[in-house]
C-alpha cells in the first residue's frame, strides 16, 4: 500500500473513531486542547500561511465531532494559537502544550486529541515528519506512547 493511502486510510479511522466519542467530548478543556492540537499541527514547520489557515478552519467547521462547538469560537480560538505559535514557535508551543494538557486526566479528550492531530495532518495527504514529531511531543506530554498511534 501506498504512504498516501495509509496515511488517508489512518485519518479516516480516526476520524470514524471521534465520530463515535462524539457525545462525550463537549468540555471545555477539550475544545481548547483541539484547538492548540490544530494550530500546532499547522505551524509545524514554523509558520500558518493564509491558505493553510483557511484549510484548517474549513476541515474545523467540517469536523463532526467539533460541531459540538460554535464555528466562530474554535475560529477564533485556533487563530489565538495560531498567532501565538508564528509569532515565537518555541515560546508559542509552551503555551500551546499547556493548553493541551489539561485533557491529561481524561483518557478519552486526550487522546481524541491526539487523533484530531492527526486528521489534521494528514489531511493534505502528506502528515509529514515535522507534523509527526509535533504529535508524538503532546504523546509525551499526554502520557501516552506514541506507538498507539503508529507515531
Amino acid at each position: 500500500m501506498a504512504l498516501w493511502d495509509r496515511i488517508k486510510d489512518s485519518a479516516q479511522t480516526m476520524q470514524s473513531q471521534l465520530v463515535a466519542k462524539k457525545n462525550d467530548l463537549k468540555s471545555g478543556a477539550f475544545r481548547d486542547a483541539s484547538m492548540a492540537m490544530c494550530a500546532l499541527v499547522s505551524a509545524a514547520d514554523g509558520s500558518v500561511d493564509p491558505a493553510e489557515r483557511q484549510r484548517v478552519a474549513a476541515l474545523i467547521g467540517s469536523n463532526e465531532v467539533l460541531q459540538n462547538f460554535p464555528a466562530d469560537d474554535l475560529r477564533q480560538r485556533f487563530n489565538k494559537y495560531a498567532d501565538q505559535l508564528t509569532a515565537d514557535f518555541d515560546f508559542g508551543k509552551i503555551g500551546v502544550m499547556q493548553e493541551i494538557a489539561k485533557v491529561k486526566k481524561k483518557p478519552a479528550e486526550a487522546r481524541a486529541v491526539i487523533q484530531i492531530g492527526i486528521v489534521i495532518g494528514g489531511a493534505d495527504g502528506d502528515f509529514d515528519a515535522q507534523e509527526r514529531k509535533v504529535v508524538r511531543d503532546v504523546c509525551f506530554a499526554l502520557d501516552i506512547p506514541p506507538a498507539e498511534f503508529d507515531l
